[in-house]
C-alpha cells in the first residue's frame, strides 16, 4: 500500500509537469508529437546520483540504519529544528536568477547532493531540496518546480523498492483498496502540488519554517 501511494504521487507529479518534461512538436508530419526536454530530464538525472548512491549503500550495508538513533523523538525533533534554521537562512537569502532554463551542471549539484540527506528521519526531501535551490541562486518558482521534479525518480525508486520488497505479500491484498488508495494518492498530491507551487512562489517558506519549530517542540513534549 506504501509503494502504490508512492507511485500515485509520481503520477500526479509527471502530470502537474508535464509541459515542462515534454515539448510539444507542432510539425504534424512527425510520428511523435511529443518530445523530451532533453536538458531538464538529464539534469533531474544527473542530481539524482547522489540519493541513488548514499541511499542504496544505507539499504545494502546499514540495514539496522533507521531503527536506532535516528528513528528516536529526540533526533527527529532536532532534525527537524535544523531543517527549519536551515530553511529560514534560504528564505532569508537573495532573489536568485537561476531557472530551468538556464541553469547549469553547478547549479543542480548542490540540490542533488542536499536530497540525500532527506534519507534521515525528519529531514523534509522537498524543504531541503528548495531551500538549497534557493541558496544556490534559484529563482523562488523554479526552485519548487526543480525540486519536485526531482522527485520523480527519487520517490519512484523507493516505491519501486517497496513493490518489489513486499511482491510476495501483494495476494494477501484486496485490488479494490489498492485502487483507491492509488486514485486518492493522486488527487490529493495534485492540488498539495498546485497549491504549494502557487503559495511559495508569493509567500517564502515562513508558514514551513513554523511548521517546522512547532513539529520539534510537539515531538519533544510527547
Amino acid at each position: 500500500m506504501s509503494a502504490i501511494i508512492q507511485l500515485g504521487s509520481v503520477f500526479a507529479l509527471a502530470w502537474y509537469f508535464k509541459e515542462n518534461i515534454f515539448k510539444l512538436k507542432n510539425q504534424l508530419s512527425k510520428k511523435n508529437f511529443y518530445l523530451f526536454n532533453k536538458k531538464l530530464i538529464l539534469s533531474i538525472l544527473i542530481a539524482t546520483i547522489p540519493i541513488i548512491l548514499f541511499g542504496g549503500s544505507v539499504k545494502l550495508f546499514f540495514i539496522d540504519f533507521y531503527d536506532k538513533f535516528f528513528r528516536s523523538n529526540v533526533s527527529i525533533a532536532l532534525v527537524s529544528f535544523l531543517m527549519a534554521f536551515f530553511m529560514f537562512l534560504a528564505d532569508r537569502s537573495k532573489k536568485g536568477s537561476i531557472n530551468l532554463k538556464n541553469h547549469n551542471n553547478y547549479d543542480i549539484f548542490w540540490v542533488g547532493l542536499s536530497q540525500a540527506f532527506a534519507i534521515f528521519p525528519g529531514v523534509s526531501r522537498s524543504g531541503v531540496t528548495i531551500s538549497s535551490a534557493l541558496l544556490a541562486g534559484w529563482e523562488r518558482g523554479d526552485a519548487v518546480k526543480f525540486s519536485f521534479l526531482l522527485g520523480i525518480p527519487a520517490i519512484s525508486f523507493a516505491g519501486i523498492y517497496e513493490l518489489i520488497s513486499s511482491f510476495n505479500k501483494l495476494s494477501s491484498l484486496s485490488f479494490y483498496p489498492l485502487i483507491v488508495g492509488l486514485i486518492a494518492s493522486f488527487l490529493s498530491s495534485l492540488f498539495a502540488i498546485y497549491f504549494l507551487v502557487n503559495y511559495f512562489s508569493s509567500n517564502g517558506l515562513k508558514i514551513f519554517i513554523l511548521y517546522r519549530v512547532v513539529f520539534g517542540v510537539l515531538i519533544l513534549l510527547y
